[in-house]
């Protein structure tokens, strides 16, 4: 049981944290964006360099660190993006009245600089470990490529939970490119498509060899764990608990002398309900 319930708790652990870690920094003062930012480059840097070095290394051992090194690197990408660094040219809401290819345009346009960021990210990854024995390092990037271009797309179709609530304030804009609708035609075929994705996946691992096997099962666990993230936009789950420390450092307290100004006949907005799911792979669109 060891060879697979160990790369299933590793698995587990590495999304709790990771998401958790994400939030946190991002919550915290924009002046300390460049310190996190930069010894985010760093770990990528590395994280590049050990990609390399493993994709001749087989066993379990070359399995756990190339899916951490491929982790890693998208983690630089998410927090690139989150931190503003790599968003798109277009920083300004969506227009109202646009609809149809129009909005998509602007949609595209709005998160253009990161798509293009994660896409050179697979080349690379693929350039460095193509041909190797040990391929869990492309796989684990290019499946986390795949899930989160899948969530982008149904949160910009339509779903019940967008999870704009984390969205940090300098990416408030991104809301207007977002829908709120109880389905969309995309949102079947993701789950139905990740789900048989996931079913081949724990069929690999326990048909592999023990040289394979650690590395299907990390494989496996990520990508149930990408369906049950596409759960979490439609079904509205009580899971933000599980990093509530990481969203410590997005709580802001205002003073009580100093109320809000309300302008004639303006509707108030009701206070902010208790947050919804947090999906780690697609905190945003």
């Amino acid at each position: 049981m060891t060879a697979y319930g160990l790369p299933i708790v590793a698995t587990l652990f590495a999304w709790w944290f990771s998401t958790g870690a994400i939030l946190y920094l991002d919550g915290l003062p924009r002046r300390t964006f460049r310190w996190s930012f930069g010894a985010a480059s760093l770990i990528a840097v590395a994280a590049l360099w050990g990609l390399a070095a493993t994709a001749e290394q087989t066993g379990a051992t070359g399995a756990y660190l190339a899916v951490l090194c491929a982790v890693l690197l998208w983690g630089w990408n998410e927090m690139a993006f989150l931190f503003g660094y790599l968003t798109g040219p277009r920083r300004e809401p969506c227009p109202q009245d646009a609809t149809g290819l129009a909005r998509f345009a602007f949609a595209t346009r709005a998160i253009l600089h990161h798509e293009v960021a994660l896409l050179a990210s697979l080349l690379l990854v693929a350039l460095l470990t193509w041909g190797g024995a040990n391929p869990f390092g492309l796989m684990t990037f290019a499946l986390l490529f795949a899930m989160r271009l899948s969530t982008k797309l149904n949160i910009y179709l339509g779903v019940p939970n967008t999870t704009v609530e984390f969205l940090p304030a300098h990416l408030a804009y991104l809301k207007s490119y977002f829908r709120n609708r109880p389905m969309n035609l995309l949102f079947p075929f993701s789950v139905t498509l990740s789900t048989l994705l996931t079913a081949w996946l724990v069929h690999k691992a326990v048909l592999a060899d023990p040289a394979l096997a650690t590395g299907f099962v990390l494989l496996a666990t990520l990508a149930a764990l990408g369906v049950i993230e596409h759960w979490f936009l439609v079904v509205p789950l009580p899971v933000a608990g599980l990093w509530s420390w990481g969203l410590r450092s997005h709580e802001r307290v205002v003073p009580k002398s100093a109320p809000r100004a309300v302008l004639p006949h303006a509707r108030i907005a009701p206070e902010p309900a208790t947050p919804r799911a947090i999906s780690p792979s697609s905190l945003v669109a």
